[in-house]
């Protein structure tokens, strides 16, 4: 990942840098799955978009869960528009490296894969997770629906009470209505399925949701 300076608070919008209106390009299949990963779905899929740190790693933790149809990594939660991966790494756009899960709700459900955001990092470390530092390394949940945030917070008080009784502290999750996602470059999606040997920063807290 970028290891250059990270920038640890969130830039106003008027900071932020403009960004372009020229979208990525979106030019493969998903890589292990071999699915579309951008609209349309099939009908009656769901998608959720979490951030929980580098987004290499991330990704693949979804894209092996059962009844996950398609994965993609990108940007979101911050101003810039269509920005670029060295954008998101100047602190300059107030996006968060996250990944887009779309899941058929029959082969599971949103519960299981909140339970995997959880326990597959630690969040409680605000602006970074472990040592990747920066604005776009904070842990996130962002939703298409009223009903999926309040599962999320629902989640969130029952892991914060997990976290407390193992002595660890405050969650900083975010949890927001997703505004917009932006697909990140070609070469991050699937990362680690077209670079077995990467770089992979997520640990969790060893804490289980029950």
């Amino acid at each position: 990942m970028y290891f250059g300076e990270q920038k640890l608070a969130m830039p106003t919008p008027e900071q932020a840098l403009p960004g372009r209106l020229e979208k990525m390009p979106v030019t493969h299949l998903h890589k292990v799955l071999g699915l579309a990963i951008e609209e349309p779905f099939p009908e009656g899929a769901e998608k959720i978009v979490f951030g929980l740190g580098c987004f290499w790693g991330a990704e693949r933790r979804f894209w092996q869960q059962d009844g996950v149809y398609t994965t993609a990594v990108g940007y979101a939660a911050g101003y810039t528009q269509n920005p670029t991966y060295e954008e998101v790494c100047s602190g300059l756009t107030g996006h968060n490296e996250v990944v887009l899960v779309v899941y058929d709700p029959h082969k599971t459900s949103l519960q299981k894969l909140l339970k995997v955001f959880w326990e597959s990092h630690n969040p409680t470390q605000g602006m970074r997770q472990g040592n990747d530092r920066g604005t776009q390394y904070r842990s996130g949940i962002y939703t298409f629906n009223d009903a999926q945030a309040a599962l999320a917070r629902a989640t969130q008080a029952e892991y914060q009470s997990a976290l407390t009784g193992a002595g660890l502290g405050d969650i900083t999750t975010e949890i927001l209505p997703l505004t917009e996602f932006y697909y990140a470059e070609p070469y991050h999606q699937q990362y680690l399925a077209k670079n077995p040997n990467g770089y992979c920063g997520l640990g969790g807290t060893g804490v289980c949701l029950n």
